[in-house]
């Protein structure tokens, strides 16, 4: 089997949707030629082998960070996309192609596989048809939503990464066609614990700790807002990740005085990431919405409770007491409410945490890519 995997995002690029098609990749990769299409960066080889996966990048326009990729910058990706999937495909005949995001991904996706007859998978991550926090998100826009709703229609398959994604799919477009929900994949790492003073964090302090690009979305601030409701110095947030809403963010933190209290990490990479999980007390993430978060599960595997909003597919795995706490989107009381229980509550800690190492198992990237093959092999017997 060849796999051609279409993404704008693609690890050092990106958040969770990069993430995830990286580890699909690897796996497909183990019994498959695997080529991959994603945006250029500054530092970045324009072609390069990783874990077996053909890795193209081609060249894009105005993407400022690594975290968050501008308007303009998804546009300018669609152009090298498809002429470099021509190219790819004149020189491999493809099984099967997966695009992931129907937005800005989609339309190449679309033609190629309309060109040249190849099945094309359609793997949704669930912000590119639906984010609350954006004027323009395609569920608000007549254009958008009419541009999704084609897309999704001329797609051979479309997969949705949790239940929430997949209903929203058919609330806001309709598709005439089934959706598959198949869970993000996740490679659980080989990682250790360090001391804490080698991370500049004291022995007794509460750890709370957030992963993710600063988007409005992530509604961070409603995180530190509710750390400026705790007045003991004890308890600590660390911010994982860079974006557009960082200097905003800085400001309210030392508007409400806490300077030493949240540190902002900035863009840290995987073996960063996993020491400071590990020397955490609590992961949260406050999001307006998330179509999954594979954040989530790089917590759950260190064992650590999530206090997390009610919105967004999070909550097919995570649940209200059993392994994490569920507040309403944007409740600043909740979230305080929420971490004093954890931090008195002992007993109920240790069950959260236990609970999550055990959950994460389910969503090992094996087991995820297998179902994915089970859908590829389904289209291509019929192709």
């Amino acid at each position: 089997m060849k796999i051609l995997v279409i993404n704008y995002e693609y690890p050092p690029l990106g958040g969770g949707g990069g993430v995830a098609a990286r580890d699909l990749a690897i796996e497909w990769a183990k019994h498959a030629q695997v080529d991959v299409i994603t945006s250029s960066f500054k530092g970045l080889k324009r072609f390069e082998k990783v874990d077996n996966v053909n890795i193209y990048r081609v060249k894009i326009f105005f993407r400022k960070s690594r975290d968050a990729a501008t308007f303009l910058s998804l546009l300018t990706y669609l152009p090298g996309a498809f002429i470099k999937g021509i190219r790819l495909i004149l020189k491999n005949r493809y099984s099967v192609i997966n695009t992931h995001f129907v937005i800005p991904s989609g339309p190449v996706g679309f033609l190629l596989g309309k060109i040249f007859r190849i099945p094309n998978v359609v793997s949704l991550h669930g912000g590119e048809i639906y984010d609350p926090s954006k004027k323009m998100s395609p569920h608000k826009s007549w254009f958008w939503s009419a541009i999704v709703k084609y897309l999704f229609n001329r797609a051979d398959a479309l997969v949705a990464q949790s239940s929430n994604t997949a209903g929203n799919a058919v609330k806001y477009y309709n598709p005439n066609k089934e959706i598959h929900v198949v869970p993000l994949p996740f490679h659980p790492p080989g990682i250790f614990k360090i001391p804490r003073s080698e991370l500049n964090i004291k022995k007794n302090d509460f750890i709370l700790i957030t992963c993710g690009r600063l988007v409005k979305r992530k509604a961070v601030d409603v995180l530190i807002r509710a750390l400026g409701r705790i007045p003991s110095d004890t308890f600590k947030l660390l911010i994982m990740g860079d974006g557009p809403e960082r200097e905003n963010l800085e400001r309210i933190v030392q508007k409400l005085e806490l300077g030493k209290r949240v540190i902002f990490l900035g863009f840290v990479n995987d073996d960063e990431k996993y020491k400071y999980l590990s020397a955490a007390d609590i992961f949260t993430l406050t999001s307006m919405h998330e179509g999954f978060g594979i954040v989530y599960m790089e917590a759950m595997y260190c064992g650590l409770p999530v206090i997390c909003s009610n919105e967004g597919g999070q909550t097919d795995f995570l649940k209200n007491k059993e392994n994490a706490i569920l507040i309403n989107v944007g409740d600043i009381d909740a979230c305080v409410n929420a971490v004093l229980l954890l931090y008195k509550d002992k007993k109920l800690y240790k069950k959260m945490s236990e609970n999550n190492k055990v959950k994460v198992t389910d969503f090992y990237a094996e087991k995820i890519a297998g179902s994915y093959i089970k859908i590829f092999t389904n289209f291509i017997r019929n192709n």
